[in-house]
C-alpha cells in the first residue's frame, strides 16, 4: 500500500511540475516540450474556454485590449506615431499669458466659449473612426449612369450637347420678359358687382341653360332644403347661470337655488323608493323554494294522469256496454247519412227562380230606401252644415293643440337613441362653501361635459353613455419563478 501511495503522489508531483512550464528535479519529471498536448475540439465553446484560461490566451487577450485602448485615446497604435504627435516644445507663453490678470469681460468670453459638461459629456471620445457605409456610398444604376458619362464626354468632344443642357442655353440666350404688376389705379377702375346677385357677371355663361343640366354637371349648386336652415331646436347655445351661482350671491338668490337642488335630489330619491317597492317581495308572502317551484311545476300532470285511467276501469266492466255503444255509433250514423245527401242534391227550375227573385226585391228595397232617405236629407240642410261647422271647430281646435304642444316641446330633447336625456347636476354651492373673492372660489362643473349636454338638449347628437369594457378573455394570473424563490 505504501508504495502504491508513493508511486501516485509522484504521479501528481511531476503532473504539477509539468504544467508549471519549468524542468523538475525528479527523476519522473518530463520536458514540458515534449509533453503531449490535450487534444479536443476547439469549434466548441468548451475549447474556447479553455484556450482563453490558458497562459497564451490571457497575453493574447491583454494585447488586444491594449490595442484598443489606444486606439480609443490617441487614434491609433502609440509606437507607430510620429514624434510630434507624442511630444511638444514648451516655450512658456502660455504661463505668462494665464499669469496676467484678465477683466470680466474676458472672463465671461472665456466661459461662454468654453463648451458645457452636458455637451462634453454626450460627446464622443473615442477616436477610432465609424465604419464605412457601403450602402450610403453605392448609387442606383451606377453602372448605367457611368456609360451614359462616358457617352456624353464623347459626344461633347464632337461638339453635341445633352438636350438639357441645349434648353438651358436658349433659355439663357432668350430670358422670359417680366409681367407688369398692377397698379392702384388699375384696382381702382375693376367693376364692383354683388357675388350673390341675379345679374352678377360669373353668372352671365350659364344664362339660359337648363337647370338641371347644370346642377348634374357641377357648374351650379343644388339649391339648399329650407328645413335645413331651421335650427333643430330653439333652446339657446348658451344658457346664461342662475343669479345664485355667482361667487357672492344675495341670501334669496342663493337659497333659491339651493331649494331647486334639493327639489331635484329629492325626485331622485322618490324615484329610487319606487323602484326598491317594485322589486320588493309582497307582504305575506316567501321566498320560493326548490320545494315549492318544482310542486307548481308539476301542477296539472297528476289530474291528466287519473283521467287517463278511467277508460280502462271502463274496458273492465264487460263487452255489454260496448255493444250499447257501437250500437249508437251505428245509429247516429244512419241519420246523419240522409241529411248529407240532402244538402248535396240538386235544385230545381222553380227554386232558382224564386231565389232570383227574392234577390231582386231587396235589391230594389234597398234603392227605394236609399232614395228616400236622400230626398228627405233635403230637410236636414240647416242640421248638416251645423254638423260641418262643428266638425271643422273641432279640427281647428286639435290643429291649435297640437301647434301649441308642438311649441312647448321645441325647447325640450326629443328622443333621438334608445336612452332618454338626462339633465346634468345643478351646480351649485353650500352656505360653508361660498367665499367672498375670486382667489379663493372653488371651480364647480367642467365646460367639456356641459358643452356635451348642451348638444343633446339641443338636438344635435343623441344621449349616449360610456361605453362598457368587456374582456373576451379570461384573466390567467400567474406567479413569476424568481418571485416565488424570493418568498
Amino acid at each position: 500500500m505504501a508504495a502504491g501511495s508513493s508511486g501516485c503522489s509522484g504521479n501528481l508531483h511531476s503532473k504539477s511540475e509539468a504544467d508549471s512550464g519549468f524542468l523538475g528535479l525528479q527523476p519522473t519529471s518530463v520536458d514540458p516540450a515534449l509533453r503531449r498536448r490535450r487534444r479536443g475540439p476547439r469549434n466548441r465553446k468548451r475549447g474556447w474556454r479553455r484556450l482563453a484560461q490558458e497562459p497564451l490566451g490571457l497575453e493574447i487577450d491583454q494585447f488586444l485590449e491594449d490595442v484598443r485602448l489606444q486606439e480609443r485615446t490617441s487614434g491609433g497604435l502609440v509606437a507607430e506615431a510620429p514624434d510630434e504627435k507624442l511630444f511638444f516644445v514648451d516655450t512658456g507663453s502660455k504661463d505668462r499669458e494665464l499669469s496676467k490678470k484678465r477683466t470680466k469681460g474676458q472672463k465671461r468670453s472665456l466661459l461662454l466659449k468654453k463648451p458645457l459638461r452636458v455637451d462634453l459629456v454626450l460627446e464622443n471620445t473615442s477616436k477610432v473612426p465609424a465604419p464605412k457605409d457601403i450602402l450610403a456610398h453605392q448609387v442606383p444604376n451606377a453602372k448605367k449612369l457611368k456609360r451614359k458619362e462616358k457617352l456624353w464626354e464623347k459626344l461633347a468632344r464632337q461638339g453635341e450637347l445633352p438636350r438639357e443642357v441645349r434648353r438651358a442655353q436658349a433659355r439663357l440666350l432668350r430670358p422670359p420678359v417680366a409681367k407688369a404688376k398692377p397698379g392702384p389705379q388699375d384696382t381702382v377702375q375693376r367693376p364692383v358687382y354683388d357675388l350673390w346677385a341675379k345679374d352678377n357677371p360669373l353668372e352671365q355663361p350659364l344664362a339660359g341653360q337648363d337647370t338641371f343640366f347644370l346642377e348634374q354637371t357641377k357648374k351650379k349648386g343644388v339649391r339648399r332644403p329650407p328645413r335645413l336652415l331651421t335650427k333643430p331646436s330653439q333652446a339657446p347655445a348658451m344658457e346664461v347661470t342662475p343669479a345664485g351661482a355667482s361667487y357672492n350671491p344675495t341670501f334669496a338668490d342663493h337659497q333659491t337655488l339651493l331649494w331647486e337642488a334639493h327639489e331635484v335630489e329629492l325626485q331622485r330619491q322618490k324615484e329610487a323608493e319606487k323602484l326598491e317597492r317594485q322589486l320588493a317581495l309582497p307582504s305575506g308572502e316567501q321566498a320560493a323554494t326548490q320545494e315549492s317551484t318544482f310542486e307548481e311545476l308539476c301542477q296539472g300532470l297528476l289530474e291528466e294522469s287519473d283521467g287517463e285511467g278511467e277508460p280502462a276501469v271502463g274496458q273492465d266492466t264487460g263487452p255489454k256496454l260496448a255493444g250499447e255503444q257501437a250500437g249508437e255509433d251505428q245509429a247516429g250514423g244512419a241519420l246523419a247519412a240522409p241529411t248529407r245527401l240532402a244538402a248535396v242534391e240538386k235544385k230545381t227550375e222553380q227554386q232558382r227562380r224564386r231565389e232570383k227573385a227574392a234577390r231582386m226585391l231587396r235589391v230594389q228595397q234597398a234603392a227605394v230606401r236609399a232614395a228616400r232617405l236622400r230626398h228627405q236629407e233635403l230637410f236636414r240642410l240647416r242640421g248638416i252644415k251645423a254638423q260641418v261647422a262643428q266638425r271643422l271647430a273641432e279640427l281647428a281646435r286639435r290643429r291649435a293643440r297640437r301647434q301649441a304642444q308642438r311649441m312647448a316641446e321645441a325647447d325640450r330633447p326629443r328622443r333621438l337613441g334608445r336612452l332618454k336625456y338626462q339633465a346634468p347636476d345643478i351646480d351649485v354651492q353650500l352656505s360653508s362653501e361660498l367665499s367672498g373673492s375670486l382667489r379663493t372660489l372653488k371651480p364647480e362643473g367642467n365646460i367639456l361635459r356641459d358643452r356635451f349636454k348642451s348638444f343633446q338638449k339641443r338636438n344635435m347628437i343623441e344621449p349616449r353613455e360610456r361605453a362598457k369594457f368587456k374582456r373576451k378573455y379570461k384573466v390567467k394570473l400567474v406567479e413569476k419563478r424568481a418571485f416565488r424563490e424570493i418568498q
